[in-house]
This record gives C-alpha cells, sequence and structure tokens, in this order.
C-alpha cells in the first residue's frame, strides 16, 4: 500500500476552469516569466528569439527569488501590459 501525502494541506483537489486561449498571437503582448531557477534564463531567450522572429512582441519580467511568489506589483505590472505569459522552470 502506498501512501500519498499533500504538503499543501488541502482536502480536496481544488478545480479551475482554463483561460480562453487567443485564436492567434498576432497583435498579442507575450509575456516572459522568469521565476529565477537555474538555465530557466536560458530556455526564455531562446523563445524571445523565436518570437521576435515572427515579429511579435515580447516583454521579460523575472521574480526576485523562486521560492516566494511574485510580488504584487509584479504581477499587476505583467496583467496590465500582457495578454499571454509564459512562465519558465527549469532544473
Amino acid at each position: 500500500m502506498t501512501t500519498l501525502l499533500d504538503p499543501t494541506g488541502e482536502l480536496s483537489a481544488t478545480t479551475r476552469e482554463r483561460a480562453p486561449r487567443p485564436s492567434s498571437l498576432e497583435g498579442k503582448t507575450i509575456g516572459l516569466l522568469d521565476i529565477t531557477k537555474a538555465r530557466g534564463d536560458v530556455f526564455l531567450d531562446r523563445v524571445a528569439e523565436v518570437f521576435a522572429g515572427r515579429g511579435l512582441t515580447v516583454a521579460r519580467f523575472a521574480k526576485p527569488t523562486f521560492t516566494k511568489v511574485a510580488p504584487i506589483d509584479l504581477r499587476h505590472e505583467i496583467s496590465t501590459e500582457c495578454d499571454v505569459v509564459i512562465e519558465a522552470l527549469a532544473d
């Protein structure tokens, strides 16, 4: 028998509907959020290069540390400036 423990302490799983995806990225600002884990910036550099090569607008952001949620002012900045966001995770 295997016992799986949930480190969040939640008693029941939460479910959320996915946000609707845009039909196209044309005319959209794509936010790239680096959570500051090792080499996440390398991944986002390549993503930014590909998008720029397609003529798309890219905005770069970085969390101060990967150990905490993004500060409220950073989340606000991203939400007001960007139409879609890609978050980089790496290890």
